[in-house]
């Protein structure tokens, strides 16, 4: 395969993922988005932001070097009522989102610009790789996550975390008696 292929694919994906995530997601009210869900689930606007943050952060920050754009040109405009958590120096590993889950408030017309934002910044930089950039490493280990390779990272951390929480939210609409996927 030639890098357009792959970066195609990998943009095509993405893409894909992008669209049903939005559409889960198109007739959720704010009500619903802060309805704190029993057990540990966290409810829906918080895992938006997450999915969002998380995506700016990897794309933004880890893999560019540089700073996400909730900390930049987004801050306060993202439609987060706190920014999210870090990674903690004293303590390697993800960090723990169920606190701040549980606490953050969210704006989801703000939200839905800033997601527009992150997608169309991960698919400028999906547009910059080759294939040697696909297998370059990433010193993950203050995440608690060793060396990755840039193509782990975007599939695993970035796709990935988009799919599993899409499936997450349509739970947690169905559990309010929403229906969960727009098809």
């Amino acid at each position: 395969m030639t890098s357009n292929s792959i970066v195609s694919f990998l943009q095509q994906q993405l893409s894909g993922a992008h669209d049903f995530f939005e559409g889960v997601l198109a007739d959720v009210t704010a009500e619903q988005a802060h309805w704190l869900p029993p057990g540990r689930a966290n409810p829906i606007g918080a895992t938006y932001a997450h999915v969002l943050t998380s995506e700016d952060g990897i794309i933004n920050g880890t893999l560019k070097g540089g700073a996400p754009l909730f900390a930049t040109g987004w801050a306060g405009k993202a439609g987060l009522s706190q920014p999210p958590p870090g990674p903690n120096p004293d303590a390697p590993g993800l960090p723990d989102w169920g606190p701040w889950a549980r606490e953050v408030q969210v704006d989801l017309p703000a939200m839905r610009q800033y997601a527009q934002a992150v997608y169309a910044a991960t698919d400028a930089y999906l547009a910059s790789l080759n294939d040697e950039d696909f297998s370059k490493t990433i010193d993950l280990t203050m995440l608690g996550l060793g060396q990755r390779s840039i193509s782990n990272i975007l599939l695993g951390g970035v796709l990935s975390n988009v799919q599993w929480h899409t499936g997450e939210i349509a739970c947690l609409k169905g559990l309010q008696g929403s229906k969960g996927y727009p098809i």
